[in-house]
């Protein structure tokens, strides 16, 4: 785990549940160490006194108390007073007691032990709920203390496992009126909890493994409230995650309106500034020139704002998507029509399976992912197979400078253009192609192109 944490420390058991074992020492203890205490004492019969007798015999019932809680207490009190009565109260070996002053000794001597028995079980009581008072408050306080993470809801629920000795533990979320598990240790749950509890609205703690004590119930209460604020401060975390990229997305594209945007207006503004000069006459050429200009910084302007109007659905979630049946040398031709034929080589064979694709999406894929090879090589490479498994793959290659693997990766980021090394564009073309692929189901892949270059590979479902 990524924070500091104290070991989980299982929690005494309450006096009401005292383990069988000591239970059983505490039996065995009186109905075996009284005989043999008896048996020592006849020996001295002569020398002490009944009141010293039932001393002694007192001595033995607290610890029988001590070791085995108040049942064999009580039973080592009435075991003790009829050996008393049998072997050091006259008559010996009878039941009878002739005297008024040892039946007074044996009445209060049934009363004390009873009543230290009592006194020394509630002793162990309150003793075992100020340890486990200071337990929880300690492990209380030791979750609230803890750095809020990722992980701080599995550490919650890994010490309600580890306390109670449950098996599995798990926060169920309810949506739609189903109950999801939002997170969980141990094993995965199988649906039959043992215990249950509240953790917040919409939240549920389950654990399964053994039963609890009542004495339980209120730390696992606790437990769970705490399981729900972790979950709620995740997903706040998960929110400011999502507002800050939100808000470096908003800062980059200001940065490319700023920059890039005002490239191809300039562009346009300049060329038909030049046109509207009247003190200057042009040839058809150099306006055939200042036309192209005009043209080719409206295309230019036209793309970034479609892109970005593109990357603006896809962050959205609002990109719609319809998947058919569609050939992928057709969707190929119709992405390169505007493209010189010497500039990419297609080879992509016409018996290919159908791929199951939104052809329009697939277009702008292609055509960013040319355009984006394009301003690296001469000459760009698109080819096409099929993959035995389910998958018709594309292959747009290369032979530039390539990209480092490390920086695979980083170049499908909105508005990234490594170090800014790629001219035009405000880095959104790799990003679409990425998001739109994945919206049809299939993949990109990066991979180096042999001799040099970056090839970028489409894997595509074939259509059943």
């Amino acid at each position: 785990m990524e924070q500091s944490e104290s070991p989980a420390r299982a929690l005494p058991r309450p006096a009401t549940g005292l383990s069988p074992v000591r239970r059983s020492a505490g039996f065995i203890a009186g109905i075996a160490g009284l005989p043999i205490v008896t048996a020592i004492l006849v020996g001295l019969r002569s020398q002490i006194s009944l009141e010293s007798v039932l001393l002694l015999y007192l001595l033995a019932v607290v610890l029988v108390a001590v070791v085995g809680g108040i049942l064999p207490a009580v039973v080592a009190a009435v075991l003790s007073v009829l050996l008393a009565n049998y072997f050091f109260t006259p008559p010996f070996h009878t039941l009878f007691v002739e005297q008024r002053d040892s039946v007074v000794a044996l009445v209060v001597f049934v009363i004390v032990a009873l009543t230290v028995s009592v006194t020394v079980d509630l002793a162990a009581r309150r003793r075992v709920a100020a340890v486990r008072s200071r337990i929880e408050a300690q492990m209380l306080a030791d979750l609230a203390g803890r750095p809020v993470t990722e992980k701080s809801l599995e550490g919650v629920l890994e010490q309600v496992r580890d306390t109670f000795g449950m098996t599995s533990v798990a926060l169920l979320v309810r949506r739609d009126e189903h109950d999801e598990i939002g997170a969980f240790v141990g094993p995965p749950p199988q649906g039959h909890p043992t215990i249950t509890a509240s953790a917040g609205p919409g939240l549920r703690l389950v654990a399964e493994g053994p039963e609890l004590f009542a004495e339980d119930r209120g730390l696992l209460n606790r437990l769970a409230t705490a399981a729900g604020r972790a979950w709620d401060t995740q997903q706040l975390a998960g929110e400011a995650r999502g507002l800050a990229e939100v808000d470096r997305l908003r800062t980059a594209l200001l940065a490319a309106v700023g920059h890039d945007l005002r490239t191809p207006l300039a562009g346009i503004k300049a060329a038909v500034s030049t046109l509207r000069q009247q003190d200057v006459s042009w040839t058809e050429a150099e306006q055939a020139e200042l036309y192209e200009t005009i043209e080719e910084s409206a295309d230019r302007l036209d793309d970034l704002i479609s892109n970005l109007l593109a990357m603006s659905r896809l962050q959205a979630g609002a990109l719609s998507v319809h998947l058919v049946p569609t050939a992928l040398d057709e969707v190929v031709a119709q992405a390169l029509i505007h493209i010189h034929a010497d500039r990419v080589h297609v080879d992509v064979p016409d018996d290919l399976p159908l791929a199951l694709i939104d052809a329009g999406l697939l277009e702008r894929v292609i055509a960013n992912l040319v355009d984006n090879a394009r301003r690296h090589a001469p000459t760009v490479q698109v080819s096409g197979s099929f993959d035995p498994p389910g998958l018709v793959q594309l292959r747009i290659a290369d032979s530039g400078p390539g990209v480092a693997a490390e920086n695979w990766e980083r170049m499908f980021a909105p508005f990234q253009r490594l170090d800014d090394r790629s001219k035009g564009g405000v880095g959104l073309g790799l990003a679409l192609a990425r998001g739109f692929t994945e919206a049809m189901g299939g993949t990109i892949t990066p991979s180096q192109t042999p001799g040099g270059g970056l090839t970028m590979t489409l894997s595509l479902p074939v259509a059943s």
